[in-house]
C-alpha cells in the first residue's frame, strides 16, 4: 500500500526533531494538546532527548526560559494550536530582551482552514511579531526529497539562529493536516550525518571548524559563486582555488568574471558547458564551496542538485542562509575573504613544499599537491567551450540575443558599472559574457529578480558618479520602468541603455508553457505590445538610435559611452527565432565539448 499523509507527516517530523537533537537541542518543554501529537511522540519516543511536560503554556515557556539560561543552551518548546502558542508570549518577550535561545515550536492547522470558521484556528505564522529573532513555517508533508531536506534546513536555521550572537528565541510554525496519526508502519528517514552549522567568532572560522573543513579540501572539488551586491572577494577566492587546484564556476554578477584578479581557474561558460551530459557525468565533484546568493544559471542548480553523495559547505555571513533548494551540508557563517585566508593558510602548512610547522608536526606534509588531472578536466573543457561560444554566435548572420554580453565586454572602460536586468538579459549574460581583465563592475537586481525598478535602480548607480553605466533591459522590464528616465533629464546624469526589443516575453518561449498551452500562449506569455520606445526616449531628453548589423556593434557603443545625458540603443529580434539560435549555439558546444572530453581520455585525465 502506499504511505499514508500521516506516515508522510510522521517522517518529516522525525526528520525535524533529529535535526534538532544534531544542532544541540536536548531538552523539550511541552505542552499538552491534539494538532501537535506528532511532535509529542517523536520527542517523546526519542530517548536523546529529555522532555518536560507543563499543563500551562505561559509557565512552560517560563520554564524554559529558566532552563535555557541556566544550561546556556537552546530548549525546544511544543504547544498546540490556537491561543495555547499566545501564552507563550510573554517568555518569548523575556527570552528576545535577556538574549537566551529559544525555538518555539507551535502546531497549527493547515492552510485550508484558516478563515474559514475552523475550531481553534488563529493566524499563527508570525505570532510573535519582533521579538523573536527569525520565524518560518514549515509546508505540509509529502514524502518528497527536496521537501525532507527543506525540513532538516529549517531545524538547523532555528537553532544557529537562536544561538547566534545575541542568542534568542526563535520560532517554527508546524501545521498538520488530519489524520495526525492512523497506525501506518513508519517510513524510512534519510542517511547522512544531518547539517553543521559552524558560527564565527567576529567573522573568523574557528580552529575546529578549519580542522573539520581541511580534510574534505584536499580531494577533488569546485567552488561556485553567485551573485553578491557588493561583489565577492576575488582575491582571496581565487588564491584559495589555486591553492586547492580547483575550478570556480563565477556568475557574472559575483564580482569575479572581471577585475585585475587572477583568472586562470575560473570557468565562466558553465552555463554552456553543464548542458552537456557526458560532460556533467565526469565532471562529479567531492566538495562543493559556495559563495554568495543562489547562482542565476538553471543548468548550475539542476547540476548542484544532483550532486548528492557531494559535501557541499555554504560559506556566508553570519545570520546569511542562502540555500534555496537546501543542498548545503555544512554552513559556515564567516566572513568569506577571512574565511578563504584562514583556510588557504591552514592547508599551505600542511603542503610538503611549504609546511612551516615544526619537525614533530603530525600535519606538516600531510596534505597531498593539487589534483592536476581534475582541473584540467574544467579547464580544457571550459577553453573548449569558451571557443565554441564565440564561434558560433559569430556564425550567426542575423540580430542575436547572446551577442549582446560580447559586445559589452569588449568595450566597457575600467571603471564602468553594467546593470543587467532580468528575464532574458541576465541569463545572456550568464551564458555569453566573457571574463574581462578590467575593472568592470556588473550589478543585478537578484534578490528578488522583478522586472520592475530596473530603469530607476540604473540611474541611480549613475547618480553615484562613480564612473560610465550601461545598462542592458529587455523591453517589457524598460516599459515597467519608463518613469525611471525622469530623474536622469531632472539630475543631468548620463546613462547608456542597450535595449532588446523581442516585442514581448522572451523567456517564455524557452518554458513549457510555449508548448503546453499553444493557443493561449501568445496573448498571456509572449504578450506582445507593439510599442515604439523613441518618443518615450526623446520625450525624457534622450538620444535613440537602433544597433544595425548581427556585429561590430563597437563604434555606436563607444560614442553613446562618451555622450553626456541618456542614449537608448535598441537591438530588435524575434522571440521564437531566438530560441532556436540558442538552441543552435548549445549544440556546437556539445560537439566541442565531446571533443574535448576524448582528448582528456586520450591523455590519461579520463578513463
Amino acid at each position: 500500500m502506499p504511505p499514508t499523509s500521516a506516515a508522510y507527516t510522521e517522517q518529516a517530523v522525525r526528520v525535524f526533531t533529529r535535526q534538532l537533537r544534531r544542532s544541540g537541542v536536548e531538552h523539550v518543554v511541552i505542552a499538552p494538546g491534539s494538532r501537535s501529537t506528532p511532535l509529542t511522540l517523536a520527542f517523546a519516543r526519542d530517548e536523546q532527548f529529555r522532555c518536560w511536560l507543563h499543563l500551562d503554556e505561559r509557565s512552560a515557556g517560563y520554564f524554559a526560559l529558566g532552563l535555557a539560561r541556566q544550561l546556556r543552551a537552546p530548549v525546544a518548546l511544543v504547544c498546540t494550536s490556537g491561543t495555547a502558542a499566545a501564552n507563550f508570549m510573554p517568555a518569548v518577550i523575556e527570552a528576545y530582551l535577556s538574549r537566551v535561545p529559544l525555538v518555539v515550536l507551535t502546531a497549527d492547522r493547515p492552510p485550508e482552514l484558516y478563515d474559514v470558521g475552523a475550531n481553534q484556528t488563529i493566524d499563527q505564522a508570525r505570532l510573535y511579531g519582533t521579538h523573536v529573532k527569525w520565524t518560518a513555517s514549515t509546508p505540509i508533508a509529502d514524502g518528497s526529497e527536496p521537501l525532507l531536506r527543506h525540513t532538516a534546513t529549517t531545524a538547523a536555521r532555528a537553532v544557529a539562529n537562536a544561538t547566534s550572537a545575541p542568542a534568542g528565541p526563535v520560532h517554527v510554525n508546524v501545521p498538520f493536516r488530519e489524520p495526525l496519526l492512523d497506525g501506518s508502519p513508519p517510513l524510512s528517514l534519510p542517511d547522512g550525518e544531518g547539517l553543521a552549522v559552524a558560527p564565527a567568532d567576529a567573522g573568523r572560522p574557528s580552529g575546529d571548524v578549519l580542522a573539520r573543513l581541511i580534510p574534505l579540501c584536499l580531494g577533488r572539488g569546485i567552488v561556485v559563486c553567485g551573485p553578491e551586491a557588493y561583489g565577492l572577494p576575488a582575491e582571496a577566492i581565487t588564491d584559495l582555488a589555486r591553492l586547492l587546484g580547483w575550478p570556480v564556476l563565477a556568475d557574472p554578477l559575483s564580482g569575479l568574471r572581471a577585475g585585475r584578479h587572477r583568472q586562470g581557474h575560473i570557468v565562466e561558460a558553465y552555463e554552456a558547458l553543464l548542458r552537456v551530459p557526458e560532460f556533467v557525468q565526469a565532471a562529479r565533484p567531492e566538495v562543493v564551496l559556495r559563495f554568495g546568493a543562489m547562482p542565476t544559471s538553471k543548468p548550475l542548480m539542476q547540476y548542484l542538485a544532483g550532486l548528492t553523495e557531494a559535501t557541499q559547505v555554504v560559506v556566508d555571513v553570519a545570520g546569511g542562509w542562502r540555500d534555496a533548494d537546501a543542498n548545503g551540508s555544512i554552513f559556515v557563517q564567516s566572513d568569506p575573504g577571512v574565511f578563504c585566508a584562514l583556510l588557504g593558510a591552514a592547508i599551505a602548512r600542511r603542503r610538503p613544499s611549504t609546511g612551516t610547522g615544526a619537525a614533530d608536526d603530525p600535519m606538516r606534509g600531510a596534505a597531498p599537491p593539487p589534483d592536476r588531472d581534475w582541473a584540467d578536466l574544467w579547464l580544457n573543457a571550459n577553453l573548449a567551450t569558451r571557443l565554441a561560444l564565440r564561434e558560433a554566435v559569430d556564425a550567426i548572420e542575423e540580430p542575436f540575443e547572446g551577442r549582446v554580453p560580447v559586445e559589452l565586454a569588449s568595450v566597457l572602460p575600467a571603471g564602468s558599472t553594467l546593470v543587467v536586468g532580468n528575464s532574458m538579459p541576465v541569463r545572456d549574460m550568464d551564458a555569453f559574457f566573457p571574463l574581462v581583465p578590467r575593472d568592470v563592475r556588473v550589478v543585478g537586481t537578484r534578490g528578488a529578480s522583478g522586472i520592475d525598478g530596473v530603469v530607476s535602480t540604473a540611474a541611480g548607480a549613475a547618480a553615484a558618479g562613480t564612473g560610465p553605466v550601461v545598462l542592458t533591459i529587455g523591453d517589457l522590464s524598460f516599459f515597467h520602468d519608463l518613469n525611471g528616465l525622469w530623474a536622469l533629464k531632472r539630475h543631468g546624469l548620463s546613462l547608456t541603455v542597450l535595449l532588446v526589443n523581442n516585442d514581448g516575453g522572451g523567456i517564455f518561449h524557452f518554458l513549457p508553457q510555449a508548448e503546453a498551452a499553444p493557443d493561449q500562449f501568445e496573448p498571456w506569455f509572449g504578450t506582445p505590445h507593439g510599442l515604439d520606445f523613441r518618443p518615450a526616449v526623446e520625450m525624457h531628453g534622450g538620444h535613440f538610435e537602433t544597433v544595425e548589423g548581427t556585429r561590430g556593434w563597437e563604434t555606436q557603443l563607444r560614442t553613446a559611452l562618451g555622450r553626456a545625458g541618456l542614449t537608448v540603443l535598441q537591438l530588435r529580434t524575434e522571440r521564437q527565432r531566438n530560441v532556436q539560435l540558442h538552441r543552435q549555439v548549445w549544440a556546437h558546444v556539445a560537439r566541442a565539448v565531446h571533443a574535448s572530453l576524448e582528448a582528456s581520455r586520450a591523455a590519461g585525465v579520463l578513463p
